[in-house]
């Protein structure tokens, strides 16, 4: 399973989303339950439309209000990492050490930090609650039905399935950039509109040991 991949997909579509909006989108994203124009445009958008019409089941009805000013920004592991490392020195000053950003990384630290990054993701659509019983059953028949491979099914059914925990989400962060990548992810995501998001986020940034002072300069530099 291509973790990093799959990431970057998922933060490209979260961006074009927003730029075309949900209508458009989901229109764009739509396929065939059968038959040959099925299987050629699954053939022709690949792993793109899959990732795409994943982040819609993820993100449900609220899709629109979700993918805003945040994702029109942070769109790659590359701009995730610019917007992490400019916090980083208007908090701490010029010549701070954060660790590498996602996008240097490569072979296993890639895999890793793009790991940390997809837990992430599917954490904070869940911050709402909004995922219940019949959430789940609607994103397994869209895991089904796109031209996703075993492993990555199955490693999405497993952390949808898991109970919200900004523990466990902040285990990932082995430096100081991936702590700050993992709450930027979190905020391109969440809606940060009802109780649960919010007191998800705080709970997320006290577990990744984040000082209130660089929590409120990451999520100036993400909305600015």
């Amino acid at each position: 399973m291509d973790y990093k991949a799959i990431t970057d997909t998922l933060m490209q579509t979260g961006q074009e989303l927003a730029q075309k909006g949900q209508a458009m989108a989901e229109q764009k994203l739509q396929i065939p339950e059968a038959g040959p124009e099925r299987e050629a445009m699954l053939n022709n958008l690949g792993k793109g439309a899959a990732a795409g019409g994943l982040l819609v089941a993820l993100l449900g009805t609220g899709i629109g209000r979700k993918l805003t000013g945040t994702t029109l920004k942070l769109g790659s592991l590359a701009a995730l990492g610019t917007v992490a490392y400019q916090a980083f020195q208007k908090w701490q000053g010029q010549g701070a050490e954060v660790g590498a950003p996602a996008a240097e990384l490569a072979g296993p630290d890639a895999e890793k930090r793009s790991l940390a990054l997809l837990k992430a993701m599917i954490a904070a659509a869940k911050a709402d609650g909004h995922i219940d019983e019949a959430e789940r059953a609607s994103i397994g028949k869209q895991l089904e039905s796109l031209a996703l491979d075993p492993d990555s099914i199955e490693f999405f059914r497993a952390e949808i399935a898991k109970p919200l925990s900004a523990v466990d989400v902040a285990a990932g962060a082995d430096t100081p950039a991936a702590a700050a990548e993992i709450y930027l992810t979190t905020l391109l995501v969440i809606d940060e509109q009802n109780d649960q998001e919010r007191g998800y986020l705080r709970e997320l940034a006290e577990a990744l040991k984040l000082a209130p002072e660089l929590v409120a300069e990451l999520e100036a530099h993400a909305k600015a």
